[in-house]
């Protein structure tokens, strides 16, 4: 099971960067996948999740700003990121999170972590 994460760069407030993970190594369809992120002294965080779906969570932070869409077809997940922000800062992480009941919280106890891909925003 891999999680492959790509897109991470260096902006500056006000730009737009887009963030892909590709998923391979099972089937997809009972797994949410989403984004995290760690700032530089803070804890990892939510930022976005889909489903298969289409359905789609988002962090009260970056609602509004990121738009996460999910390609069934090519096991990806794309998080697009506009008008981004010094405070947005941070190593970005792909990550999946099977479904096991009706009820899906995609923001904690993750299954599976991809590698981080850093975005700075600068002022």
């Amino acid at each position: 099971v891999q999680l492959q994460a790509s897109g991470g760069g260096s902006v500056q407030a006000g730009d737009s960067l887009r963030l892909s993970c590709a998923a391979s190594g099972r089937t997809w369809s009972t797994v949410v996948l989403g984004w995290f992120r760690q700032a530089p002294g803070k804890e990892r965080e939510f930022v976005a999740a889909a489903r298969w779906s289409g359905a789609t969570y988002y962090s009260d932070s970056v609602k509004g700003r990121f738009t996460i869409s999910r390609d069934n077809a090519k096991n990806t997940v794309v998080l697009q990121m506009h008008n981004l922000q010094p405070e947005d800062t941070a190593v970005y992480y792909c990550a999946g999170k099977i479904i096991r009941s009706v009820i899906v919280d995609p923001t904690s106890n993750i299954d599976y972590w991809g590698q981080g891909t850093l975005v700075t925003v600068s002022s």
